[in-house]
């Protein structure tokens, strides 16, 4: 069983410019050693559900050492079956693109 966890993480407390924050997030999730996608709007983690879960924790963790209010936007599609759904799904699509 594997969950896909798409979920964005930054502070409302620090201005304008948040990318250091988001930065601190994502070198979390890149050091978790799950599959993941960053994007411009959210990242995405694949995993069991603990595993996913865990992973935002630390995120959350990491960003209230010094921010004070910090938003957390998170969905989650969770189902039984094989893992690499994380890039399963984006190839399905360009699949469908490429047949015109």
């Amino acid at each position: 069983m594997s969950a896909i966890l798409d979920f964005s993480i930054f502070p409302l407390d620090k201005g304008d410019s948040l990318s250091a924050y988001v930065a601190r997030a994502v070198r979390i999730v890149r050091e978790s050693g799950l599959p993941y996608v960053f994007s411009p709007m959210s990242t995405s983690i694949e995993g069991e559900w603990d595993e996913v879960l865990a992973v935002v924790t630390r995120c959350k963790e990491a960003l209230e050492q010094d921010c004070s209010r910090i938003h957390v936007a998170v969905r989650i599609d969770w189902r039984t079956g094989p893992a690499g759904r994380l890039t399963a799904k984006i190839q399905a699509v360009e699949d469908h693109l490429a047949q015109g």
